[in-house]
């Protein structure tokens, strides 16, 4: 131990001190030497007990430090062999090299030094070549956190197993609140009699309750059509393992009295709010409604979501009560803006500028002044004959502006109607959404995460064939002064029928009332011919694509373009129709490039596979029977690999 005095914050005072106290001590000599020698002599005791104090308590000092030290180093060492800690050494070869008993119990073996990691926790390697500083590793039915140090190949070993166990307990005994609606209650029980009426409303909650207590799910009615659920995280992973098979048992219970009731259910979880729990369980209800129904939505608090069932088409609605209140709430809005400006999806095809004029008559009706947003720079080939035709007719043509033109000509009070697609990243310009204060959504596809955020106005019917199908009924409640010419009729029964392959899918009889209405007012049929017709050479194309088809599976047909050849949209959609009209096909998938980045896949179904749930899972999406997606940054054989392996997910594990 260092001397006392040698540190100079102690020595320098106590030797000012001294030279202070031998000064005084010559002063008292020169006034009285007999006084002087009696404090010298006591100077000098004070100063020897003084020294023999402080080597004392160096002493002491010294021998409480030899005795801490060895204390520490017994501590130790007793926590180095003694503490559940888990330590190990290791070599560069992953041999081990050393480890605590504790570490070795862990094992069940007697020696653990020499062996190979790859040997006796070959999941240690992985981890250990991963730039990590720690991870989780399961060994003998134990959980470890493992800490990693690198240089000095040193493992540590945490048992977390209780911890996670308890955080599962946590994670399994969350609150979950679910919405469970019935799809078309009231449209299936009007105009049943009473009895009826009772018998299909007990079945329909025999079914429900019986489902709710196997479960353990706490399950309240709160009007004719609509329960409230309540459940935790554990019985809901039950219900996703079983693909949530209470919709098939309440579709296939139903049919059995003439009738064909379908659940859709809105799931809220991952928060501990009760409130938010309700807004998430609503909102995925609103986007298995907007779907078309018969499935569940899973919201989560990060906003994600899981989708089951949607095996089934969309139920047509009867009554039109729907079409005519929104309208009416259209002509109001139109009504109170200064303009209205209609845009559509990127590469348009026939049903969107057919939706769109059809809202352009809307807002002439109605006094206001509309334009149609139209990027002449991204066309679909399919639409170019259309386009001949329009710009023969100058005032209709004079209504097509570019995205530019209208943000120029876009004010606060201009109200924006988007036409054919809800995604904000498919719409022909997103600008114009972040500039229009009023966004009205007007759409036929099946609601997916990606929505244009706050319109005040949403118009989305999945059952329905196009939405040139919807538009139509929409005019058909507008003002009485509306006069639709033959070009604009023409142009949206060609988006009913592009859409509906000439009337073969996806079509009901409201389809063929739009089409009735259209072709009073003087829709050409001979002219959608026209605007239909293909020239030789992507007729070849089509050819070429379809020789290069396979079976992947019973019924699946998936054909991919060779080379490095690019393909309009149209041709791909078309070729992926012409697959599905033959013999033994069900379902057909067509992959070809678009352009240098970007390979499109088209699919098309007759129903028994659920193409739009394939192609969401591609980051696409579209219906039941008919979809599409565009994979950027990938080569054809990377989407075709992606693409088998999404179709084998599908086919072997269910629709989720």
């Amino acid at each position: 131990m260092p001397d006392f005095y040698d540190k100079p914050l102690i020595r320098y005072p106590i030797y000012a001190l001294i030279g202070v106290t031998v000064i005084a001590v010559l002063l008292l000599y020169f006034y009285n030497w007999l006084f002087g020698l009696l404090v010298s002599i006591c100077l000098v005791i004070a100063l020897y007990f003084l020294k023999e104090a402080v080597q004392s308590f160096q002493t002491e000092v010294e021998g409480y430090i030899t005795t801490l030290s060895y204390r520490l180093k017994k501590v130790g060492e007793e926590a180095l062999m003694e503490m559940p800690i888990g330590i190990m050494l290791f070599n560069d070869q992953f041999h081990i090299e050393w480890t605590n008993p504790f570490l070795t119990s862990c094992f069940d073996e007697d020696i653990l030094v020499g062996r190979s990691l790859f040997d006796v926790a070959d999941s240690l390697v992985p981890l250990i070549k991963q730039e990590i500083e720690s991870g989780t590793i399961t060994l003998h039915d134990r959980e470890f956190k493992v800490i990693i140090k690198r240089d000095e190949r040193l493992l540590y070993f945490f048992d977390v197993t209780e911890q996670i166990e308890i955080e599962k307990q946590y994670e399994d005994e969350r609150s979950v609140l679910a919405f469970v609606f019935l799809d078309n209650y009231d449209e299936v029980t009007q105009g049943m009699d009473d009895q009826a009426r009772s018998a299909i409303n007990n079945k329909v909650t025999a079914l429900l309750n019986k489902w709710a207590k196997d479960y353990g799910v706490f399950l309240k009615r709160v009007s004719s059509e609509r329960f409230l659920g309540v459940l935790n995280e554990h019985i809901l992973s039950k219900f996703e393992e079983n693909k949530f098979s209470i919709l098939d048992e309440v579709r296939e219970k139903t049919t059995l009295h003439n009738v064909s009731l379908t659940l859709s259910v809105g799931i809220g979880t991952g928060v501990s709010s009760l409130q938010e729990l309700g807004d998430l369980a609503q909102s995925g209800l609103d986007l298995a409604l907007g779907r078309g129904g018969d499935q569940v939505a899973i919201k989560q608090s990060n906003g994600k979501v899981k989708f089951f069932g949607g095996k089934t088409n969309p139920m047509e609605k009867r009554t039109r009560v729907r079409a005519r209140v929104i309208s009416h709430a259209l002509k109001e809005i139109v009504s109170e803006s200064d303009k209205v400006m209609i845009m559509g999806h990127k590469f348009p095809d026939m049903d969107a500028i057919g939706s769109a004029i059809g809202l352009l008559k809307v807002a002439q009706a109605n006094g206001k002044e509309g334009f149609i947003i139209l990027d002449p720079d991204a066309l679909d080939s399919g639409v170019e004959q259309l386009l001949i035709e329009i710009k023969q007719h100058p005032e209709l043509w004079s209504r097509f502006i570019t995205p530019e033109q209208a943000i120029q000509l876009m004010t606060d009070e201009t109200l924006l109607i988007v036409v054919d697609t809800h995604k904000p990243s498919l719409v022909i310009d997103e600008r114009l959404l972040a500039r229009s204060e009023h966004v009205i959504v007007i759409d036929h596809h099946r609601r997916g995460e990606d929505f244009i955020k706050d319109p005040i106005l949403v118009y989305m019917e999945p059952y329905a064939s196009s939405t040139a199908e919807l538009v139509t009924e929409l005019l058909e409640y507008q003002p009485k002064s509306l006069k639709i010419n033959m070009i604009e009729a023409t142009v949206l029964l060609a988006g009913i029928i592009v859409d509906t392959k000439s009337f073969t899918l996806r079509t009901g009889a409201r389809t063929f009332d739009a089409a009735s209405y259209l072709r009073a007012k003087g829709a050409d049929t001979v002219l959608v011919q026209k605007f239909l017709k293909e020239n030789i050479e992507n007729y070849v194309k089509r050819a070429k694509l379809i020789q290069n088809a396979s079976m992947y599976k019973a019924g699946v047909a998936i054909t991919i373009a060779e080379g490095d050849d690019h393909f309009d949209q149209v041709i791909i959609a078309q070729t992926a129709d012409t697959l599905l009209t033959m013999n033994g096909v069900v379902a057909s998938f067509v992959i070809a490039k678009r352009n240098e980045d970007t390979v499109s896949i088209s699919a098309r179904s007759l129903g028994d596979i659920n193409v739009q749930l394939i192609m969401e899972a591609l980051d696409g999406g579209g219906h039941l029977t008919n979809a599409a997606t565009q994979l950027e940054g990938h080569t054809l054989e990377e989407a075709e690999e992606r693409l088998k392996e999404t179709l084998k997910n599908y086919l072997e594990g269910g629709t989720n």
